[in-house]
C-alpha cells in the first residue's frame, strides 16, 4: 500500500501588479481629495507640474494600465504630493516599485524582445520629471530672493535727514523716473515681467505669491489668467488684469510719481 505525501500548502501571494494597482487606488483618492479641499482643479496643477491631465487623472482614479512604467509614476505621484503642500517624497515611497528579474544568459535576440523598449518614451518622461522640478526649484529660488529683498528694503527704508534734504533739492531724480508694479496671485497662474527690455520673470507662480518688480523705462507684465492676477502700479490700489482664463499684457511707461 502506497503512501502519498500532501505537498506543502503555501498561500498565494498577490502578484506586484495587483499590489501596486490597490496602492495606486489608495494614494490616488487620498491625493484627489486633498486637491479638492485646496480647491483646485486639475488643469491647474497641470500649470504648475508641468505634468499632462491625463497623468494626473489616471493617478487620481488608480488606472495603473494608462501610466508608465512604476519607477516613473512613483516620480510623478512626488510631484502631485509636493504641489499640494505634503511631503512627496514620503508620500510617494508608499506605492511599490518592485523589481524586474535580469537574465543573464541570453541571446542578443532575447534581450531586444525582452528589455528594450521604445528609446523616446524614456526620454520623454525624463525630461518631463527634469522640468518638473526645475520649476519648483526656480520657485524656491524666487521665494528666497523675494525675502532677501524685503530684509534690505527694510534696512534702508528710513533715510536720515541729510539724505532727504538733498534728495529734494534734486530736480528730478531716478526713483521719480522710474515705475514700480506689485503682482499679487488670486489664482495660480503664468505671468511674464520684461523691465527695460530685459526678461526678469518668467514662469508658474502659486495662489497667494506676492512680488515687486521695477522699470527705469518700461515695464511690461503677461499673463494667461489675467482674472487670477492683481496688479498694483506705483502702490496704488491693485487691480485685476483682466477676465479669468483670458490672455493679457499691460504695458505701463516710467514717468513721475
Amino acid at each position: 500500500m502506497k503512501w502519498f505525501r500532501k505537498k506543502d500548502e503555501q498561500p498565494i501571494k498577490p502578484s506586484i501588479k495587483q499590489h501596486q494597482s490597490e496602492k495606486l487606488i489608495q494614494l490616488g483618492s487620498q491625493l484627489a481629495s486633498l486637491r479638492q479641499e485646496k480647491n483646485l482643479t486639475l488643469d491647474e496643477l497641470v500649470l504648475f507640474t508641468r505634468i499632462p491631465r491625463r497623468l494626473l487623472q489616471a493617478i487620481e482614479e488608480g488606472n495603473l494600465s494608462d501610466l508608465p512604467e512604476p519607477i516613473y509614476i512613483q516620480g510623478l505621484i512626488r510631484q502631485f504630493a509636493d504641489a499640494l503642500g505634503i511631503k512627496g517624497r514620503e508620500f510617494a515611497s508608499h506605492f511599490p516599485i518592485g523589481y524586474q528579474p535580469v537574465a543573464f544568459k541570453s541571446t542578443w535576440k532575447n534581450q531586444n524582445i525582452a528589455q528594450f523598449r521604445p528609446i523616446h518614451l524614456y526620454l520623454f518622461y525624463i525630461v518631463l520629471i527634469f522640468c518638473s522640478v526645475n520649476s519648483l526649484s526656480h520657485l524656491l529660488n524666487n521665494a528666497t530672493l523675494q525675502s532677501n529683498n524685503r530684509q534690505i528694503q527694510s534696512k534702508t527704508a528710513q533715510p536720515s535727514t541729510e539724505q532727504e534734504t538733498s534728495s529734494n533739492k534734486q530736480p528730478s531724480s531716478k526713483q521719480d523716473q522710474s515705475v514700480q508694479v506689485g503682482v499679487t496671485l488670486k489664482a495660480s497662474s503664468w505671468i511674464s515681467v520684461v523691465t527695460d527690455g530685459k526678461t526678469a520673470f518668467e514662469g508658474v507662480l502659486p495662489q497667494g505669491f506676492s512680488r515687486t518688480w521695477k522699470a527705469s523705462q518700461q515695464l511690461i507684465v503677461k499673463t494667461n489668467n489675467a482674472g487670477g492676477v492683481l496688479m498694483s502700479v506705483n502702490r496704488q490700489k491693485a487691480k485685476e488684469m483682466g477676465e479669468i482664463g483670458k490672455t493679457e499684457e499691460i504695458k505701463i511707461a516710467a514717468g513721475p510719481n
